[in-house]
């Protein structure tokens, strides 16, 4: 739904001005004539309206719930497209719905959806206003007509949209999808965008032309037009994906992708669950994961790393004692760790005085960073400028075990691996690094953990899973935590003999490096995912 120049801070309706050049593009993407019945439901502005009287399409209908917008167009009804009763049918609905969620909902459109027959019978509160623009506009198309949106990403695959998805499957098909990743379409708006074209009618087998593009760049038309030609250029990739299906997430991923994550999420289903379909006649299937075998924290805060690294310092006996070892993400590889950094570790409840004398080296280095360290969040309580602002899971860290290190963030853009790494006890992970421990009564071993988190479908898996914000996955404890995961059938002994493989390779490699080793670690994973 597009805005006016100057959008209220609230914005009630979810409006974004759509670029003229996306709007352009989007509707050189239908294939109509000059007498093709034309609806857009949330004009805004009227940008597509103009564009399409300029290409001589006038049989044109539209909507507008904000009464202060596109009123130069007398056939623009100022009313709510979704309470609107609508008699016609279309071979085109075109446009830029609103977007927002339900907590963000004002009330009286909340009021609207609670008496619209389409909302209560598709969805609930757990939906975003944007999929009752889809479902009913999908609706109003005549037989072969085609509805071309520009729109948010994360409908595609969110439980609470399977209803939404359902209703699109069995009643039509894609042909083409472009995706956005970390490209401004919009201003201020930072998720992910898609611009698809949806064709009502029987199923095509055909595949969606998908094109995909990475760059944090404005579009220009230049760019628009290579991805509708499929030209290749950087930052830009395209597949052939099969049509959708009901009662699964939507992953804009070649056919190889989706399947080698169906074997991925057979091998890690529960055995003996209780088969059948949830409120939106989703299948759903429980996985074993990370989470019930291994403990997860997010690492210790400083809130000014600079001032807490021992830097050649001369040291003496308490202060040396008065040190942690810590690993940075930068120094994270796949399996290893490149090098530690000793951090200052002061934890007595010293006041300035005792500091200064039992820390004399210390406190001449904390000096210069003093101000920026009394700056620092106080969450709530008094931090002296020498201590750590937050010991989060320090319990667990300080467990007499090895720990596997992950970045917290990770740019995947240019590379196709995360960074799990082992690091022996006795390490500490700063708020850049996720640390993972083996929980007391897991029987596979650090080496087989660590080995699965680093093998590459268990990045295809986060890379469509996970949370990933243009190219960044983030990590946390709940993403981790619900990565499936592979258990050993300790009563087979195929399996019992792979885990144990994997595990030596595994230690051979993180003491020699020999990356020789690596596809014999990927080969016993493919004969382990092979038994099911």
């Amino acid at each position: 739904m597009e805005a006016a120049t100057k959008q209220n801070t609230k914005n009630k309706f979810g409006q974004y001005f759509t670029p003229k050049v996306v709007a352009d593009f989007m509707i050189e993407m239908a294939d109509i004539s000059q007498k093709s019945k034309i609806l857009e439901p949330s004009c805004g502005q009227g940008i597509f309206l103009d564009l399409l009287q300029q290409k001589g399409f006038n049989n044109l209908f539209a909507y507008e719930i904000d009464q202060n917008l596109a009123t130069e167009y007398s056939f623009v009804k100022h009313e709510s497209f979704v309470s609107a009763k609508i008699e016609e049918k279309f071979d085109l609905i075109i446009g830029n719905p609103p977007y927002i969620r339900w907590k963000n909902l004002e009330e009286d459109l909340k009021q609207e959806l609670s008496i619209n027959p389409i909302w209560n019978k598709y969805f609930n509160s757990l939906c975003d206003y944007l999929y009752i623009f889809i479902l009913k506009s999908i609706e109003l198309l005549n037989e072969n007509g085609q509805l071309i949106f520009i729109c948010p990403e994360y409908w595609m695959n969110t439980t609470h949209s399977i209803s939404l998805r359902n209703y699109m499957v069995q009643n039509g098909y894609f042909e083409e999808i472009y995706h956005f990743n970390e490209t401004p379409v919009f201003e201020k708006v930072t998720v992910s965008i898609v611009i698809f074209k949806f064709v009502k009618g029987k199923q095509n087998h055909k595949q969606i032309k998908v094109s995909k593009f990475y760059a944090n760049q404005k579009l220009i038309a230049e760019t628009l037009d290579k991805l509708k030609n499929q030209v290749e250029f950087k930052d830009v990739e395209y597949l052939e994906v099969s049509q959708f299906r009901t009662n699964v997430r939507w992953l804009l991923q070649s056919d190889e992708v989706r399947e080698e994550l169906r074997v991925l999420e057979t091998n890690c289903v529960k055995k003996n669950q209780n088969s059948g379909l949830n409120l939106f006649n989703e299948e759903k299937q429980e996985f074993h994961t990370v989470g019930e075998v291994c403990d997860i924290g997010n690492g210790l805060v400083s809130g000014l790393d600079k001032a807490f690294q021992v830097n050649g310092h001369i040291l003496n006996e308490g202060e040396k004692q008065a040190t942690i070892t810590v690993v940075k993400a930068k120094d994270l590889k796949p399996f290893f760790a490149e090098s530690i950094t000793k951090y200052i570790f002061i934890n007595e409840g010293l006041d300035e005085n005792e500091f200064l004398k039992a820390y004399p080296n210390f406190y001449t280095h904390f000096q210069k960073y003093k101000s920026d360290l009394g700056n620092r969040y106080q969450y709530n309580r008094k931090i002296n400028y020498w201590e750590w602002v937050f010991l989060r899971n320090f319990n667990l860290f300080n467990k007499t075990e090895k720990r596997i290190f992950v970045p917290c963030k990770e740019r995947i853009s240019n590379k196709d691996y995360f960074r799990f790494a082992l690091v022996d006890e006795g390490v500490f992970p700063t708020q850049d690094v996720i640390a993972i421990f083996r929980k007391p009564n897991t029987k596979e071993s650090i080496e087989y953990i660590l080995a699965y988190l680093n093998n590459q479908i268990i990045f295809d898996w986060l890379k469509y899973n996970g949370i990933v914000k243009g190219n960044i996955v983030e990590f946390s404890e709940k993403p981790i935590a619900g990565i499936p995961f592979r258990l050993i059938d300790w009563s087979n002994n195929n399996e019992v003999l792979l885990h144990n493989t994997i595990t030596e390779l595994t230690k051979v490699y993180l003491t020699k490096h020999d990356k020789s080793i690596l596809p014999q670690i990927n080969q016993s994973f493919e004969k382990l995912f092979e038994i099911v």
